[in-house]
């Protein structure tokens, strides 16, 4: 993808969209001057045992790769090949204006998107203690896009930034003042997903986009939103990505009681416990087979019923507690891979709450919905897709189109 500058409020022919794991690089293309739509996506897996590349466009496949075992691509390495698979054609004459990054933690100095510069990419790598599984490949990707393609703009769109709505007490941790006044309050996170299901909840349902409204982002990561008016008001994760929610390998909520146990008791140390808590634990902990909940829905013995159990209680549990932050409910709904393809998982939520007045329809949530609640149901109940790499393009968009008169370049400061 070859790189160019761009003058800002001009069409961009294309964005890059990166979202960059600890062993994954995700791709999307968007073109289009108002709505950016999607042109092509793929992926990067096992970056640095056994890397694997595929893109698709229109459902067909138009890149493949693997490499040996054992080579170390990197995420500098599969940015490199990306762009240079970009110029042998594959865009069909676009060319690549920005590229927009998804970072998890903007901590308290970002609001909104932003342009990166050496100033910003500092504060993002000061915040990589409070996202340590995510925010340093985030850093890396960023770094070798401006290595690879200096002359590109890139934009920073961060998944804490829609709950800067939160009221004050809902941010704050019962601490004494001087840890909040180094930043220590509730964050909350998956921002992008829930602010694309908040620009497209009108379309889908008036009535839930602009009532009380409970959003479940359930994946491998897991959390839940309180929307008022489409705006968060209350969150299940806090400072890092840990708290709410049973996930694929996080345990969530924990009484901190129990990690002073395990360092008295058991000797370990911060990294253990960062180990423990967000690589071993959660449905792969508590099922010890897997964190994948397709496998799990298709498993036995008492372990894998009792990790279902559990993430279905956890839910259950959030969403009165999400009710009650919102002084009632009018409408809940689902999405992330999780939520949008796993009807038994949304049955049981639904059966668990039928006392806040779901009365589930089970032909509905069989096929999908999108309304999945019998018509005289006090609330409804919605499976809503979510697109976070549309967020990041409109954002990324926007960024560019609000920029200073003149060429926009990522700046000199990056380019080493």
């Amino acid at each position: 993808m070859e790189p160019r500058t761009v003058e800002t409020g001009s069409a961009p022919d294309a964005l890059l969209v990166l979202n960059a794991g600890s062993s994954s690089l995700k791709f999307s293309v968007f073109v289009g001057d108002e709505a950016p739509r999607l042109y092509l996506k793929g992926e990067f897996q096992e970056l640095s045992t056994h890397p694997r590349f595929s893109a698709r466009a229109d459902g067909a496949r138009v890149g493949e790769r693997d490499w040996p075992e054992g080579t170390q691509l990197g995420h500098e390495g599969a940015i490199d090949y990306l762009f240079e698979w970009g110029r042998q054609g594959v865009l069909g004459g676009h060319r690549v204006a920005a590229v927009g990054h998804r970072v998890v933690h903007g901590g308290t100095r970002f609001s909104g998107p932003a342009l990166i510069d050496a100033e910003t990419l500092a504060e993002l790598e000061a915040l990589i203690p409070l996202a340590p599984l995510h925010q340093p490949h985030c850093v890396a990707a960023i770094r070798a896009v401006s290595r690879t393609a200096p002359e590109v703009p890139q934009v920073a769109c961060f998944d804490t930034a829609f709950h800067r709505t939160l009221p004050h007490v809902a941010q704050a941790f019962a601490l004494p003042r001087r840890y909040a006044e180094e930043g220590i309050r509730r964050y909350g996170f998956h921002g992008l997903s829930y602010e694309y299901i908040a620009s497209t909840l009108p379309r889908v349902s008036p009535g839930a986009a602009q009532g009380r409204t409970v959003v479940a982002h359930l994946g491998n990561g897991a959390s839940m939103c309180a929307m008022r008016g489409g705006r968060s008001v209350a969150t299940t994760m806090g400072l890092t990505a840990l708290d709410g929610l049973m996930m694929g390998t996080r345990c969530g909520a924990i009484d901190p009681g129990v990690l002073l146990y395990l360092m008295d008791r058991h000797g370990m140390d911060a990294r253990a416990l960062e180990r423990l808590l967000y690589e071993q634990s959660g449905l792969l902990g508590v099922s010890g087979e897997s964190s994948d909940m397709r496998e799990l829905l298709e498993g036995s013995g008492e372990a894998v019923s009792e990790a279902l159990e559990l993430f279905v209680y956890r839910i259950a549990r959030e969403l009165g507690s999400l009710a009650a932050a919102l002084h009632g409910l009018d409408a809940v709904v689902f999405t992330g891979g999780i939520g949008e393809h796993a009807a038994p998982i949304r049955e049981r939520v639904c059966r668990e709450a039928s006392w806040l007045g779901l009365e589930l329809d089970e032909t509905a949530n069989a096929s999908g919905g999108p309304c999945i609640t019998m018509p005289g149901s006090r609330v409804s109940v919605w499976v809503v897709p979510t697109n976070e790499e549309a967020m990041i393009a409109r954002h990324t968009r926007r960024v560019l189109q609000a920029g200073a008169q003149g060429q926009m370049t990522t700046p000199e400061s990056l380019r080493e």
